[in-house]
């Protein structure tokens, strides 16, 4: 029987295992940590009963997930739930962007912007399943829908700060920045308004949903499908050297470029190792969970709705801020993600108790406390927060790093999101997959799509093991 192991027990991990025993190869999964998840774990972290995703929360990328879908993972335990609101960006007057699933009514809350904004979006997120398949597979290949993907993908190439021209209104534009603000990059690039288009387009489509149970529930369906087809998952199996990795007739790498490097050294090409070693690293995030009794008293009604909540100010003091941590330095006032994961999935909380999941964006290996940042963020637009938290939390980047080695320097998207390897993943390369070593490959958020629980990066690499398995198959 034709075997594979696959390294890495993440979201991409996981999908890759779980599609190859679905093609009939007999898979093992070797997993470094205690539990399977990666980035999609869950935990009590602060009171019994209140659960706090580790890293990976909100997920409008992976309910559209065609890998996903082929496994079919909700019939593996899988359930997603919406909040009323998606997304909102309260701004310091207590107006705020309002992003709901509906474009239509995100565009009459956006007022003298909604035209453009529906003309935005509107043809993407109506053909979003069609659309899926080119957006998330590899970026280098020849589509399957060519028009719809270059309508969908020529504002992707602009500059955030020069697409947010298209609104006048302060509103529109922070609501935009916040969005655009996940790539982790400074907004006045080219290429940066591509993850926030791919992220508003499918939210449209599908919703910024939450797992119900935590994101852990992703990898339990994952785990679940896996071993529905006879795969193995092996916990605490900590890979070092290339000669720990028992033999298989593909090996699969849930790993960022640089632990590939130090498990294969001068076994990896000469190209292929230099690329790895000079794979750039992105800024970090500092996470604070708390408790918060009541929830967040936020002074915006929208907000109080929301399964997400950005807090940046306005367009200009959030590009500021992503200018400032991708120079190395902590903003005073730093972009922060908020998750009020429980509004859709309330088996979160604990009574009148709920959990609150809030990150900021910060250097690359930030070690100062960032808890204050936080906090100050949220009672800048929620006065009397502090007042209501009861406990509280933090991760910072050496803490994500310890706990993921993917996250090196707390970068949880593995890697910067240059041009260079947004399109290209690790190395120039168009199988950017391929180690240079026959039947190894990359399947980490370091390759394309990129980050997200959706596993399409697990979904290619296991394609293109398939696909070099039916050639060793002809030869």
């Amino acid at each position: 029987m034709t075997t594979a192991i696959v390294v890495g027990g993440g979201p991409n991990g996981l999908t890759a295992a779980a599609l190859l025993a679905q093609a009939g190869l007999d898979v093992t999964l070797l997993e470094a940590a205690d539990e399977i998840g990666g980035g999609t774990r869950s935990h009590e972290a602060i009171l019994p009963g209140l659960l706090h995703d580790h890293c990976s929360a909100i997920h409008p990328m992976a309910v559209t997930s065609p890998a996903h879908k082929a496994l079919g993972l909700e019939r593996h335990g899988l359930r997603w739930r919406l909040p009323d609101i998606d997304c909102v960006h309260p701004l310091d007057d207590g107006t705020a962007g309002v992003l709901l699933r509906s474009i239509e009514d995100t565009a009459r809350l956006l007022g003298p912007d909604g035209a453009r904004y529906r003309r935005l979006l509107e043809p993407s997120a109506r053909r979003w399943d069609a659309l899926s398949e080119d957006v998330m597979g590899p970026l280098l290949r020849i589509p399957s829908h060519p028009l719809l993907l270059a309508r969908f993908g020529l504002p992707t190439t602009l500059p955030a700060t020069l697409l947010a021209r298209l609104f006048s209104t302060p509103q529109a534009r922070a609501l935009w920045a916040g969005v655009a603000a996940h790539s982790f990059r400074p907004l006045s690039h080219l290429l940066s308004s591509a993850i926030g288009l791919g992220i508003l387009a499918a939210g449209h489509a599908a919703g910024w949903a939450v797992a119900e149970g935590g994101s852990q529930a992703i990898a339990r369906s994952l785990e679940h499908a896996l071993h529905a087809r006879g795969g193995k998952v092996h916990t605490g199996v900590r890979i070092t050297h290339h000669t720990q990795i028992p033999t298989a007739d593909v090996t699969l790498l849930d790993l960022d470029p640089a632990q590939i490097a130090r498990i294969y050294g001068d076994r990896l090409p000469t190209r292929t190792r230099g690329a790895y070693h000079r794979f750039r690293r992105g800024p970090a995030a500092f996470k604070v969970d708390l408790a918060v009794e009541q929830g967040v008293p936020w002074t915006n009604a929208h907000a109080r709705r929301a399964g997400t909540v950005h807090l940046g100010g306005t367009l200009a003091e959030i590009a500021q801020a992503e200018n400032d941590v991708n120079a190395g330095r902590m903003p005073a006032r730093p972009f922060v993600l908020v998750g009020q994961q429980y509004l859709a999935d309330p088996t979160r909380s604990a009574g009148d108790v709920h959990p609150v999941w809030a990150y900021a964006h910060v250097p690359h290996g930030y070690d100062g406390d960032g808890t204050k940042a936080v906090i100050d963020q949220l009672e800048r637009f929620a006065p009397g927060t502090r007042d209501r938290i009861v406990g509280l939390s933090s991760t910072s980047p050496a803490d994500f790093a310890a706990a993921n080695p993917n996250f090196a320097g707390g970068d949880i998207l593995t890697g910067a999101k240059t041009i260079p390897q947004l399109v290209l993943g690790p190395r120039p390369a168009l199988n950017p997959y391929y180690t240079g070593l026959p039947g190894v490959f990359c399947c980490s958020a370091a390759t394309p799509p990129g980050p997200g629980a959706h596993g399409m990066c697990g979904a290619a690499a296991a394609a293109l093991a398939l696909r070099y398995l039916g050639k060793c198959a002809e030869n």
